[in-house]
């Protein structure tokens, strides 16, 4: 039995070294076991203590996605992380392709393992909180607590030095603590939530920023729990205010546009402006990082009929407005054919901002998932519950889902009204940008003709 003593938890290049030489000695992985200083990492590391091997001169060839792999592997709270990842290494002596194979256990397993290490780097990033305290000789240091659950404190440590270059901060957490004086990083024991200050004056005052910037427009109540979970809450000084921010968001939700009718003496143009206005803001959903702007609906506040489309496009992502593109010459040529004022209705889309793929010095159109469709229907909402139109036209499934919060099958739901909870009519039709993608020129006339037929139903349901 040969014993692998590593000098630290998350120390990869130990590990490396190591395994290098016992695999060039061909020693089987039930042969080895793994630990970390004096205390053993395998459960079953009852074996005599032995040094390990010294490094070996031949080089040992792995893939790169096998180190990449290793590399966040090795800094798992899991106690046979090192036993798992040298297991896999003599494997992949004579299975050259093993990191290819998905489905075996082995790397499966290794994958969960990386995958929870790689959370918890993002909840470090995420989660911490700096407060101002005062050092010995009068200058402003930073403190922080984290209790992470894996060993990535250290891996961490150049994340924080260049995004806090300038400051003077120190990290604290059970296993480490790091302290940077704005030129040179050190490191120290670990700590209690105790040697962390409690709060600093900065404190009152970003709650007071937080709590009046805080809109139920961007709060996804279930994503906030799912994403920072409760453990972390202690640490960051807004939360305190986040049990009472949600008690009162769908309370908000349900009654921002109607406080905005009452509020502006029942001017409903002027609630319509309020709401683009906070929609330019929008960061419900990571599509507003690439796009130009926001591209909000257009049309009368008090149009009897609202077309909904997928997303804006290449041009109207430019120009900030809905259907101006090509699909939207389509659009207007239709909605002349069914004698339909344009002028008269309200156009607007499912999604408020343009998804796309950059090609070259192109931007192709991507479509939107459902996370992005749900995160943009809040939008949608607020503009029906304002503009009370009596018909609807969902313009494709995209816009069919977030009318109905369901998959649609255009097909089949085509040429017939759906009662809305709201008391309007749904109708659904396909989206303009399907007439420009068939290749047969007849085919596109008796598409384009059913299309208008559709607009036509649509409209005679008016009452």
């Amino acid at each position: 039995m040969r014993v692998a003593t590593l000098p630290a938890a998350d120390d990869f290049d130990a590990w490396r070294d190591a395994a290098r030489a016992l695999a060039a000695e061909q020693v089987p992985p039930e042969d080895v076991v793994w630990q970390v200083g004096d205390t053993p990492v395998d459960l079953f590391a009852a074996a005599p203590d032995m040094p390990p091997p010294a490094p070996s001169a031949g080089a040992l060839s792995v893939p790169r996605a096998f180190i990449d792999l290793a590399r966040s592997v090795a800094m798992a709270a899991e106690p046979e992380r090192f036993a798992l990842l040298y297991t896999a290494l003599c494997r992949l002596r004579t299975e050259p392709r093993l990191m290819e194979d998905q489905a075996d256990p082995l790397i499966r397993r290794l994958e969960v393992i990386a995958k929870t290490v790689r959370r918890d780097i993002h909840k470090m990033r995420a989660f911490l909180r700096f407060r101002e305290v005062q050092d010995d000789d009068g200058v402003a240091r930073f403190v922080a607590w984290f209790e992470p659950e894996h060993h990535i404190v250290r891996a961490n440590a150049a994340f924080f030095v260049n995004r806090f270059a300038s400051m003077r901060w120190s990290i604290l957490t059970p296993e480490v603590s790091l302290h940077w004086d704005g030129k040179a990083l050190s490191e120290g024991p670990g700590a209690s939530n105790a040697d962390a200050p409690d709060g600093d004056p900065t404190e009152e005052v970003w709650k007071t920023y937080y709590a009046s910037i805080f809109n139920p427009a961007r709060v996804k109540i279930g994503a906030m729990l799912k994403e920072m979970p409760r453990k972390y809450w202690k640490n960051m000084p807004e939360t305190a205010l986040v049990g009472q921010l949600i008690a009162g968001a769908q309370a908000r939700e349900s009654g921002m546009i109607e406080t905005a009718r009452t509020s502006m003496g029942g001017n409903a143009e002027a609630a319509w402006t309020a709401l683009r206005d906070e929609a330019a803001s929008c960061t419900r959903c990571p599509l507003y990082r690439p796009a130009t702007q926001t591209v909000f609906g257009e049309g009368p506040v008090d149009a009897a009929m609202m077309f909904v489309g997928e997303q804006p496009g290449d041009q109207e992502d430019l120009a900030g407005k809905p259907f101006v593109g090509p699909a939207g010459q389509v659009f207007d040529r239709a909605i002349a054919a069914a004698d339909i004022d344009r002028t008269r209705v309200y156009v607007t889309n499912a999604v408020k901002h343009f998804k796309f793929e950059p090609r070259g010095k192109r931007r192709i159109h991507a479509k939107p998932d459902t996370g992005e469709i749900d995160a943009c229907r809040w939008w949608i909402d607020q503009e029906r519950m304002l503009v009370r139109p009596q018909v609807t036209v969902a313009l494709g499934a995209t816009a069919a889902r977030s009318l109905l919060g369901r998959t649609v099958t255009i097909g089949r739901e085509r040429g017939r009204p759906i009662r809305l909870p709201d008391g309007g009519e749904a109708w659904i039709t396909v989206h303009p940008s399907y007439l420009l993608r068939l290749p047969d020129e007849a085919q596109k006339r008796d598409e384009f003709a059913r299309f208008v037929e559709d607009l036509r139903l649509a409209k005679a349901a008016l009452a």
